[in-house]
Formats: structure tokens, C-alpha cells, sequence
């Protein structure tokens, strides 16, 4: 299985009351559990299901996602900042594993 990798882009600093736009990407294989492998035994689905951001721990933005999603699924949305903090991003596997990304921002 390919290497699960979640890459954020957002402004490293902002104004106070600045809407700012954050980009998320995460590279990850979006396995259906309908396909079969070389040996014939069926592939393990594996769907990143979830989709959370929040700043110094306040909800900013969630989003389910079905099983239509694509591979390695990219979601952009915006944010008004109004303080200095940090953005902590988690995406959840239908595995149940979480793939996590935190970044800051210094806003004057």
C-alpha cells in the first residue's frame, strides 16, 4: 500500500479578522473492498470516511465523505482568524486509523 501522506497549505501569518483560505490534500489509496488482489483474496476497504479541522481546539470545519470519493481527496474551505494558534487537521480511515497535520499561524 502506498504511503499515507496529508499535506496542509495556509498562510504562515495573517492580519486580525483576516479570512484566510486553507488547502488540504492527503495521499492516500481509497481502496473500494471490491477489488482482489493477485492471489485472489479481496482487498480491505479503506476510505477515508472523515474530515476535521479545528483551531486551538475550537470545530473551524468537518465533512463526511462516501465512498464515492476519489483518491487522494483534496478539500479547501476558508477560516476568520482572529488570534495567534494552531490548526489541527485529522482525516479518519474507515480502518480506523487517523492521519493528523498540525500547523500554526501568527496573526498581529
Amino acid at each position: 500500500m502506498a504511503k499515507v501522506k496529508p499535506r496542509v497549505k495556509l498562510p504562515k501569518k495573517a492580519d486580525k479578522g483576516e479570512i484566510i483560505t486553507i488547502k488540504t490534500l492527503i495521499s492516500h489509496p481509497m481502496e473500494s473492498g471490491q477489488r482482489k488482489d493477485k492471489s485472489g483474496n479481496v482487498i480491505p476497504r479503506q476510505i477515508i470516511n472523515n474530515f476535521k479541522c479545528t483551531f486551538n481546539g475550537q470545530e473551524v470545519f468537518s465533512c463526511d465523505m462516501d465512498p464515492a470519493i476519489s483518491a487522494n481527496p483534496y478539500i479547501e474551505f476558508t477560516a476568520k482568524v482572529e488570534e495567534s494558534g494552531t490548526f489541527a487537521f485529522a482525516w479518519k480511515d474507515d480502518d480506523g486509523s487517523v492521519y493528523t497535520k498540525e500547523q500554526k499561524i501568527s496573526v498581529k
